[in-house]
């Protein structure tokens, strides 16, 4: 077993072509570490990270097979290399969509290549703002349990057609209503979009982050679970505390202040402001190069 273990080494290690070191070959080491590293704790939490511990127990076990030459293990998992290349795709899905979302919604691609237009992305008004804000800390008060999603960039179609069409401006007796017990409309969450109410009663992915506390119902799971998938501002109200949290970017920030949550929500008409402002000076060049060109 020792000459084999010897030929192993020497056929992978030692008689690699190592080629001369520049400073460029260092940078992509450095640059190729940091994503596996910022890789490896993404899905440290979730599914995935049980998911590559089992593919890691089948690379040793495969490593003992070629050592003790089962020749039958080897011919299977040499004709097997395709079909286990399309398995990890469908099994890693979920977690290779969020990798591109999250890719996608960088704000520099959107400097560069500015595709949104301004009539998706409306006003956000301070009505809204303090709307939200009040409604949230009335129903936090009287313990009524409110899970409300402020869209972003990234539109959420697909979970706004899980609940029921709606069509109206925000306020904070609006919100009180829906969410009051033993209404038709209290139970799920509610989709924000600009300055008007366009869901409610729509289902959520729950996260499967294993680090989140197990006091946290479903509501938060829910919350955390769409802010993981989008970029989403996510507002909780708990039913057995009171507590108003905020979900964003995978991290549940609990029982915040009015003052706090006015920053969240004032930190989006920033966001929308400067898209705005990004897309007139664009389309203002396209204009001025199009008089020039004439």
């Amino acid at each position: 077993m020792e000459a084999r273990i010897t030929q192993f080494f020497e056929r992978y290690i030692r008689n690699a072509y190592f080629p001369e070191m520049h400073l460029t070959d260092i940078v992509e080491i450095l640059i190729i570490a940091f994503l596996v590293y910022q890789l490896m704790i993404w899905i440290k939490n979730t599914k995935a990270w049980m998911l590559l511990k089992g593919i890691l127990v089948l690379g040793v076990f495969i490593f003992l097979a070629y050592l003790f030459q089962m020749h039958t293990i080897l011919w299977i998992v040499r004709n097997s290399l395709t079909v286990l290349a399309t398995a990890l795709i469908v099994v890693f899905q979920p977690e290779l969509r969020r990798a591109l979302e999250k890719l996608g919604e960088r704000k520099y691609i959107s400097v560069v290549m500015p595709f949104d237009s301004t009539k998706d992305k409306g006003r956000f008004s301070e009505d809204t703002v303090d709307g939200i804000i009040d409604a949230s800390y009335i129903m936090g008060k009287a313990k009524t349990g409110a899970l409300i999603v402020v869209e972003q960039a990234i539109r959420l179609t697909e979970y706004e057609s899980t609940g029921i069409q709606l069509d109206c401006i925000v306020s904070s007796q609006v919100l009180i209503n829906i969410f009051e017990h033993n209404t038709p409309l209290h139970d799920g969450a509610i989709i924000i979009r600009n300055d008007r109410i366009v869901s409610a009663t729509c289902y959520l992915p729950l996260s499967d982050n294993m680090g989140l506390s197990k006091e946290l119902g479903t509501r938060h799971r829910a919350a955390v679970g769409l802010s993981e998938v989008s970029d989403a501002l996510v507002i909780v109200v708990s039913e057995e505390t009171g507590y108003v949290s905020v979900a964003q970017g995978g991290v549940l920030d609990r029982n915040i202040s009015r003052e706090k949550l006015r920053e969240y929500l004032e930190d989006i008409q920033n966001k929308r402001r400067d898209s705005h402002g990004i897309l007139a000076k664009w389309k203002g060049r396209l204009s001025h190069e199009k008089k020039s060109d004439k």
